[in-house]
């Protein structure tokens, strides 16, 4: 690959990096409200979709850190 096309992968890593980090702060966001709701609340079904997002979330960075993983190995 040549240096322009390393240098699109280096601004393709940047930017799913910028975005992982807005879908961390949410999921860091939507932690913070599950563990502030009283007990009950979390074992209710609103609770239940809390931790839905959270861990969709989750694998939602860790499929962005898989992909810039294989687009630093270019």
């Amino acid at each position: 690959m040549n240096a322009q096309g390393r240098k699109e992968i280096a601004k393709y890593i940047a930017s799913l990096e910028e975005i992982k980090n807005k879908l961390e702060t949410m999921r860091d966001e939507e932690e913070d409200k599950f563990y502030n709701m009283p007990e009950g609340l979390q074992e209710s079904n609103r609770g239940e979709q809390m931790q839905e997002a959270i861990e969709t979330l989750e694998t939602a960075c860790d499929s962005i850190d898989e992909a810039i993983s294989s687009l630093q190995e270019i």
